[in-house]
């Protein structure tokens, strides 16, 4: 009986071991190579915990590599998951936040205004699809051309003067609330209301000329007036001047109402830093119910919600 030659099945399984030794030496290095081309990976050599990485992932692509781009940052969750927080404007935010000691939440409403430029810088066109959501402000500019196509004529039950207009949608809004002021003895009058580009231009440059550069806080550039869109109302009552104004029974009601009818006060105190203008008391801006009452709970501008909501 012949003996097995025993030596080529041991080279046999040698040669297998040696393929799958190779084998699975080669496919833990890919796979090494491809978790260090990871952001799991990425991300924990700057220095974010497990837990930071998974809300981070969250962001798309190029919302991370902007991470990747700058040195840990403790605020970075934080920053993220605040309430306005725009994925668009996370480069901005970082920037912004490196160079200026603001709280997260002025950072976040101040680039998504875009008040971190100077005022007027890089205007762009108002959106006048958007009706009566639409912004016109230091950043929105409205043409010369512009003229609402459904002005109508304010009664003098309910305004100073001749010639006030409104758009109609407002003007309804108007006389609702003004028969609800007056059933608690309040009357709201309408000083001022729609102007046109014209208009505008002559106020302003007579507030130039007074004021200089001050002129700016107090009066709008032709094109960037609220007036122009037909929706914004300037509202005293008896005895009441913009001084005095918010001293005024008036003001107090306005202040508990004015959302309830679709209005807002369009330059709160305090908030001059995102406007662009100093508080207005006695001026208030048709957004519609819903927009008004959001404004009214959450204590914004309208500028942070068009911005968060409505700006495409």
């Amino acid at each position: 009986m012949e003996k097995t030659n025993k030596k080529p099945l041991i080279i046999t399984i040698i040669s297998i071991a040696i393929t799958l030794i190779v084998g699975i030496s080669i496919s833990l290095y890919v796979k090494d190579q491809n978790y260090k081309k990871s952001y799991d990976y990425k991300l924990g050599k700057l220095g974010y915990s497990k837990e930071e990485i998974t809300k981070i992932k969250s962001l798309k692509e190029e919302q991370i590599d902007i991470i990747l781009n700058h040195e840990y940052s403790d605020i970075i969750i934080d920053l993220i998951e605040r309430k306005y927080f725009l994925k668009k404007n996370l480069d901005k935010y970082l920037d912004y936040i490196k160079d200026n000691n603001k709280d997260l939440d002025d950072a976040i409403a101040i680039i998504n205004v875009g008040a971190n430029k100077e005022w007027y810088q890089d205007p762009v066109d108002t959106d006048i699809s958007k009706e009566n959501e639409m912004l016109s402000n230091k950043f929105h500019k409205l043409t010369n051309e512009y003229n609402p196509d459904d002005l109508t004529d304010i009664s003098n039950v309910y305004s100073y003067g001749e010639n006030q207009k409104l758009r109609r949608i407002a003007y309804d809004a108007f006389i609702s609330m003004f028969n609800a002021a007056k059933k608690e003895n309040i009357t709201l009058i309408i000083n001022s209301s729609y102007r046109s580009y014209e208009e505008q231009e002559e106020i302003y440059n007579k507030y130039a000329k007074w004021y200089g550069d001050e002129a700016d806080k107090i009066a709008a550039k032709p094109g960037f007036s609220e007036h122009q869109t037909g929706l914004s109302v300037d509202i005293q009552s008896y005895n009441t001047n913009r001084d005095t104004f918010e001293e005024s029974e008036a003001f107090k009601w306005l202040d508990n109402n004015a959302y309830k009818y679709g209005f807002i006060l369009r330059y709160p105190k305090d908030k001059e830093y995102l406007t662009g203008y100093a508080y207005e008391s006695w001026h208030y801006r048709y957004v519609g119910l819903d927009i008004a009452k959001y404004i009214k709970e959450n204590n914004i501008t309208f500028d942070e919600y068009y911005a968060y909501f409505i700006e495409e």
